[in-house]
């Protein structure tokens, strides 16, 4: 059943455009022609799933596949969950509009590992039980997990999910709704359902394994397999054009992937290791797909997405490419952080355009013998040959990652971060130009499964003290912000990501207790304290100590007596200098055996031997580099093979000639302009959204908007004054100025094709360019506003109060400016028209829609709705001593602007 969607979002809440489902791109399937109904769930707040290239990309193949559909739902924002909860609403599906529990499968994508509290928050909103035990009663939809966490370790997980689904999901969530038509149509009960899901490769279906003794996890019944397939499969760049959303993102571009894994082999790094082998998308399928999607889209940015997209060797060529193409289009190109030691003038030719975008780097590490342990296969020269062509090109501020508490990490690497800042600084120094800038990370080292370092650990007091050195040696630096990351969450992300299944209860009672992604952010302490008791009420404190303590450390010998190491190896290298003596290699491990003890999450086979890890861990402790395969010999980490397939790795294009930079066409050949109203849904929307959505629409339908002028040019469209968020209108005015004519019956038929419904176009009107523009003709609006007042309101007193605004010359209201100062204001002056339309009664209020004509300028002189409420407060008072005069009184129910009144 679909929920009362009007009376549920309403203007009140923040940003209700999240929560619309009509976006550009969206899929509406009938809901009775399909067999099998999916959800997919992304448990953060929509500005962070809708911009998900995983989340669009599944959604579409889902959407492809016959007798199928899928819908989505998002973590609510806290003032809409407290609206669910005190309204008894269940949580729903953003498209269809009806409760997630009316689906009959549920996915999430656990992409963190904290990111499990947020499920259970979208759980309980929808009224499904927690568990998959308590769901074994009754008709539940299954609920399952994918992504980076529920790949690498999903035991901590298991008691929420009925399965989780491990590796690319673009075959194999496919496959699985298959099996669940095909269980459906037969009337198979649940467990049997899922024990044939469990059949399929890459699905986990946790009840049908337990933990053993010796902490390895084994199947409890012989039909399922030992171990579970991590899947893997080919992007397609087709399926990452959809959802346009109105409100801004996180990520507000079209992304592209055109690489899907790495082979770097960094040792801290488990996306490389869970997404081998590497796999290039061929360069036509790239530039096709962005061509496409810019039109289908309206986007005048777009990003080209994998876990290391310098790797990509056609990266300059396909970038170079869709900026010829698209040059006249005012379009951008970001990355993400790239490999410095890729980035060159080819790479630097092609990013930004005239909005040059933020650049990022990731040196991980402040020296060299440091970023051999990690295998980070980056050099001295190659570092400073990368910032400094960055640097020569125009950025004068770029971010940089780095890590602290690696493995033998001793308090000279430490500080070799901001000695490598300062030295790059001091390599980047000219004539006329700024200092180089940059912006810091210091993220804290946390072990991840699947990767070398994944039985170490580092002690929160260490990583309290090394990010005390750091903000002691950059006070001497300037031009340098740095973040640190907070220890405690790197503490809690280590306990929970390398934890076995005894830790669902910590999470359920973590969340009981308040624990959450709002908590996280915005209120740590109480969050913290939250997961602290659950973990004592749980009796797992000694564990959560164990990680705190940093008890698994590999090199505890090694990195005794710092104090005396940090002076003797100051004098062996701080400045990073390609030449200097590097420190001999490190001991052999501790306690080999230990490594070959079972794991909670060795039951997951990513293709990656267990043997080979420990190898690489030995190659760490010796400084020793192993080569990126994709580019070098074999590194025998196992993956390759016919269950993951091998490398792929495509020979580079020529890079096309540059066509030169976007020129803004300024010339102005025609002004339109539109009358059109917003209407429905769309009164959700705010203003900046509107405008936002104007601009993509008129990219959509490839209309000629000429540009302004200046360091970042935009499109002439000039909407005339801002309606209030929830407002309807019938008279909106937005100028449009044409580089080129056009019929203005095709005008208005490409933008309304392009527009949504509930924003029609009414009249298109050319206007001389030399005319001022609507919103320097402004003079006057006219409303329909709908009051609300106590019951025992009548009619006559209505009309009554009518006159005797009409009658008064001056109605002063105290008006606090944007300053903060205050000034008397005659709202009767801004007041031309005013008539009572219609009145009516409920058992609890009288209602009256009025009519009214006010000041619309641009200079300030206005009437707000809001105005006549405080004129109807003043009249009422004293005509009628017989009602409460406070201003609570009267409640303004709906805003409709009839029309804008223009000066002739």
């Amino acid at each position: 059943m679909a929920i009362a969607f009007e009376q549920l979002i309403t203007s009140d809440i923040l940003k209700p455009g999240r929560y619309l489902g009509n976006e550009q791109l969206a899929v509406h399937k009938p809901w009775n022609q399909a067999v099998i109904r999916w959800v997919l769930t992304y448990p953060e707040v929509y500005e962070v799933g809708a911009s998900n290239l995983g989340h669009i990309i599944l959604y579409n193949i889902l959407n492809a596949q016959p007798r199928q559909l899928c819908d989505r739902a998002y973590l609510p924002g806290t003032d809409l969950a407290d609206k669910l909860r005190v309204t008894n609403t269940p949580l729903f599906a953003v498209e269809s509009k009806r409760e997630l529990k009316e689906f009959d499968i549920l996915g999430f994508s656990l992409s963190y590992e904290l990111g499990a509290t947020n499920i259970l928050e979208m759980l309980d909103l929808a009224g499904i039980p927690l568990t998959w035990q308590a769901r074994l009663q009754g008709n539940h939809p299954l609920i399952f997990a994918g992504g980076q966490t529920a790949t690498s370790n999903p035991e901590p997980y298991a008691d929420f999910f009925d399965f989780f689904a491990l590796g690319d999901g673009e075959e194999l969530l496919p496959e699985i709704g298959l099996v669940l038509e095909e269980g459906k149509q037969a009337g198979l009960s649940r467990e049997n359902l899922l024990l044939d899901l469990a059949q399929i490769p890459g699905v986990y279906v946790p009840q049908f394994y337990a933990p053993d003794k010796d902490g390895s996890v084994k199947p409890v019944r012989p039909d399922v397999p030992q171990r579970i397939l991590r899947r893997v499969a080919t992007p397609i760049p087709a399926y990452s054009i959809g959802l346009v959303p109105y409100v801004q993102t996180v990520h507000d571009r079209l992304t592209i992937e055109i690489r899907r894994g790495c082979t770097r082999g960094c040792r801290f790094c488990q996306p490389g290791m869970l997404t081998r082998p590497a796999r290039d998308v061929e360069p036509e399928q790239v530039v096709e797909a962005i061509e496409q999607g810019m039109r289908a889209t309206g986007y005048n940015e777009f990003s080209l997405l994998s876990l290391s997209c310098s790797d990509y060797l056609s990266l300059p060529a396909v970038g170079m490419e869709i900026k010829n193409r698209l040059r006249n289009e005012n379009i951008s190109l970001s990355l993400p952080s790239q490999r410095v030691d890729r980035f060159d003038e080819n790479i630097a030719n092609i990013l930004g355009g005239t909005r040059q975008g933020g650049l990022t780097f990731a040196p991980e590490a402040g020296t060299q013998r440091m970023r051999d342990i990690v295998n980070k296969g980056l050099t001295n020269e190659e570092l400073l040959r990368g910032v400094k062509t960055a640097w020569e090109q125009g950025w004068d501020k770029i971010k940089l990652y780095f890590m602290i508490g690696l493995p033998g990490e001793t308090d000279a690497d430490v500080l070799g971060i901001a000695e490598t800042v300062s030295w790059l600084q001091r390599e980047c120094r000219g004539k006329g130009r700024r200092p180089l800038n940059f912006n810091l990370t210091i993220s804290n080292f946390t072990p991840k499964p699947h990767t070398p370092f994944q039985w170490h650990s580092v002690s929160t007091a260490e990583f309290r003290r090394k990010q005390d050195l750091l903000r002691q040696a950059f006070r001497r630096i300037r031009g340098v912000k740095v973040n640190f990351t907070d220890v405690r969450i790197s503490a809690m992300e280590d306990f929970i990501g390398r934890g076995d299944r005894s830790l669902g209860k910590v999470l359920q009672r973590a969340w009981e207790l308040g624990a959450g992604m709002d908590s996280w952010y915005d209120s740590l302490d109480k969050a913290f304290a939250a997961w602290g008791e659950a973990i004592a009420e749980a009796d797992l404190d000694w564990k959560y100590r164990q990680v705190e303590n940093g008890e698994r450390n590999l090199f505890a010998d090694e990195e005794e007596g710092r104090g005396d190491k940090v002076d003797k190896v100051d004098k062996v290298e701080l400045l990073p200098n390609p030449q200097s003596p590097v420190p001999s290699p490190q001991s052999p491990i501790p306690n080999p055996q230990s490594l070959e003890a079972p794991l909670p999450w060795d039951h997951i086979d990513t293709g990656i031997d267990k043997k080979w890890l420990i190898e690489d861990l030995q190659r760490a402790l010796e400084a020793a580099i192993v080569p990126d395969c994709s580019f070098d010999g074999c590194s025998h980490c196992g993956v390759c093979g016919t269950d993951f397939g091998h490398n792929i790795v495509i020979e580079p294009p020529a890079i096309p000639e540059f066509a030169g930079e976007f020129v803004p066409n300024i010339n102005k050949a025609q002004r339109l302009r539109v009358w059109f109203g917003k209407q429905g849904d769309m009164a959700l929307l705010s203003h900046l959204d509107l405008m936002r959505l104007l601009d993509r629409v008129v990219r959509r339908a490839s209309l000629p908007v000429a540009y302004t002028n200046g360091f970042h040019p935009s499109p002439k469209i000039a909407v005339a004054s801002a309606l209030a968020l929830g407002a309807t209108s019938s008279g909106e005015i937005v100028d449009f100025e044409l580089t080129e004519p056009v019929d203005l019956a095709v005008f208005q038929q490409k933008l309304t094709q392009e527009l949504p419904p509930d924003i029609p176009v009414y009249r298109v009107a050319e206007v001389d360019l030399k005319a001022p523009a609507a919103n320097k003709l402004l003079e006057q609006a006219e409303y329909l506003i709908t009051i609300a007042a106590p019951s025992e309101v009548t009619p006559a007193q209505w009309q009554e109060w009518i006159a005797a605004i009409e009658q008064q010359a001056e109605i002063l209201c105290e008006q606090t400016t944007k300053s903060g100062k205050t000034q008397m204001i005659n709202l009767r002056s801004r007041l031309f028209e005013l008539e009572l339309i219609s009145t009516s009664s409920t058992e609890t209020e009288a209602i009256a829609v009025i009519r009214y004509v006010g000041s619309c300028r641009q200079d300030g002189f206005l009437l707000r709705p809001e105005q006549i409420l405080s004129m109807l407060e003043i009249v009422s008072g004293e005509n009628s001593a017989n009602l409460r005069t406070d201003f609570t009184k009267f409640h303004l129910l709906h805003i409709h602007r009839n029309q804008l009144i223009l000066a002739v």
